[in-house]
């Protein structure tokens, strides 16, 4: 289930791309497939693990793109541990809704991002998480939980203001809002209500067979009530300049 289409990324083989945040690594081992150079940055240790086991098994599988490589590194997006300038693509998706500095994760995915490259950046879209928060105080007060409610304009202006140009958006998972509605309505915790079962078989059927009718409902239903909201972005080539220019001038 990927949030981000690559396609508006210009993914190629050999493309250094990190994708922070990526939890068990559904973009990871996309960008691996299309040759990417990329890593996998989290946190979570034993996420890190799950996903450098899958990124070897995916290498013993062969057939993929000359250039392909990939791993899985353990770290605080607070704190990238790379040089200034390393990343052709950068994906932050599903992340900045957990964090408190987040302005600070803006600024330090920014600072390791090539000029010239290019970025994405997908948080809750903002009705559809209204409608969570509102239905379930359980489901953002849980320990690691969302933070915050984006607009779009909020966090467009954040992404500006570090700097990047917005290129493109878009919506994403129109079918999966319903399903933290009823996940909401009943409890999150809640593993027995007959509901959110149904509706989540139905989720991995659609996954799984992709079939027409499901894919046409959810294109046309994103615009309306895709869950996810995403930023397609770039790094100016003359970043640097741009940034020294808006520097506070010494007295």
């Amino acid at each position: 289930m990927l949030t981000v289409n690559f396609k508006k990324l210009g993914v190629t083989p050999g493309m250094r791309a990190i994708d922070i945040g990526a939890g068990l690594g559904r973009h990871t081992f996309e960008l691996y497939s299309l040759g990417a150079n990329v890593t996998a940055f989290d946190q979570n240790e034993a996420e890190m693990a799950e996903v450098q086991n899958m990124i070897e098994a995916i290498g013993l599988e062969g057939g993929l793109p000359e250039g392909a490589q990939a791993e899985a590194v353990v770290g605080d997006a607070l704190n990238l541990p790379y040089e200034d300038d390393t990343f052709d693509l950068v994906l932050v998706s599903e992340v900045l809704e957990h964090v408190l500095e987040d302005t600070r994760a803006i600024e330090e995915f920014v600072r390791v991002l090539k000029p010239g490259g290019v970025a994405a950046v997908t948080v809750p879209r903002e009705w559809p998480e209204t409608v969570c928060w509102w239905l379930s105080d359980e489901y953002h007060e849980n320990i690691g939980g969302h933070v915050r409610i984006y607009t779009e304009a909020e966090l467009g202006y954040k992404l500006r203001a570090a700097g990047l140009e917005v290129t493109g958006t878009g919506h994403a998972h129109a079918l999966h809002a319903p399903y933290w509605w009823l996940k909401c309505a009943v409890g999150v915790n809640n593993e027995d209500n007959p509901l959110p079962k149904w509706y989540h078989k139905l989720l991995v059927w659609d996954l799984m067979k992709k079939p027409l009718v499901t894919r046409f409902a959810e294109a046309a239903l994103n615009p309306v009530m895709g869950k996810s909201q995403v930023f397609y972005l770039s790094k100016p080539v003359d970043w640097k300049a741009r940034r020294d220019a808006r520097a506070p001038k010494p007295a």
